[in-house]
């Protein structure tokens, strides 16, 4: 394993982790959603089922997160998420390791990035694996109620505990909603016609089931899943869901090969 830091567009350090195992069959890019980071027990696992089946395993922090990279959570949008993983994927293109086609998979607001790289650029993907997926920013101010959205506008702060760091208040600015208005995997799904594992926790609140069906109707691939993980929330933490996700990117992975 090797661990480093590169700079993206804007100068700013991203810490990277690269797996290569012995003569790889291909690459994949993993990224971690909204406040999270490349150490989440799910980007782990997902990191070590590619890494077992001869992938070379690339993760990331994303800047304005809450792992090794620079930047604050509170500035996070998804238009930075995104250009950090573009940055990284273009720095790839100068290692050794680079491959295409490749594998992409995310979670939750990388998730929406992953599909967003593949809608621009399909020819360059293998497969795509979006785990609870954002789907548009409309989605998201559809499924929360209109008091918190009210508040989160006027006072231009969500607060939150962290879910992983206990004491710790994660603050968020309203300029991120703003931003993440911009984006609807919608608009361009009809490109994303390479094999598509779609994985969703049955309890997830952020990014619930019905919201998971209407991309997973849309998309026009002839090679695709849905994969409900019973009982789940919507990141996976207990070591039972985490078993259950690694099955079901194991037995996708494998028919890929």
């Amino acid at each position: 394993m090797e661990k480093l830091f590169i700079k993206n567009r804007d100068d700013k350090n991203i810490s990277v982790v690269v797996e290569e195992p012995e003569n790889p069959i291909g690459l994949v890019f993993l990224m971690h959603g909204l406040g999270a980071n490349k150490e989440k027990p799910h980007i782990v696992k997902a990191a070590k089922v590619f890494f077992d089946n001869k992938y070379t395993v690339v993760r990331f922090d994303t800047i304005n997160s809450c792992g090794e990279s620079d930047g604050n959570f509170e500035d996070a949008t998804v238009t930075n998420y995104y250009a950090d993983l573009e940055d990284v994927i273009n720095w790839s293109k100068s290692q050794n390791f680079y491959q295409e086609p490749f594998i992409l998979a995310g979670s939750s607001l990388g998730g929406m990035c992953i599909v967003l790289y593949a809608e621009q650029y399909p020819e360059k993907i293998k497969s795509l694996i979006p785990i609870a997926p954002v789907i548009s920013g409309e989605m998201s101010i559809a499924r929360s109620s209109k008091e918190r959205i009210d508040d989160w506008r006027k006072t231009g702060w969500q607060e939150r505990l962290s879910e992983s760091i206990p004491g710790l208040i994660k603050r968020l600015k309203w300029s991120h909603m703003e931003d993440r208005l911009k984006y609807d995997l919608l608009k361009k799904v009809e490109l994303l016609t390479m094999p598509v594992l779609l994985i969703v926790g049955e309890l997830d609140e952020s990014c619930p089931v019905n919201h998971q069906r209407i991309l997973f109707d849309a998309i026009p691939s002839n090679k695709k899943e849905l994969c409900i993980i019973a009982g789940a929330p919507h990141t996976f933490k207990d070591e039972t869901h985490l078993q259950e996700f690694s099955k079901i990117v194991d037995e996708w992975v494998k028919k890929l090969n």
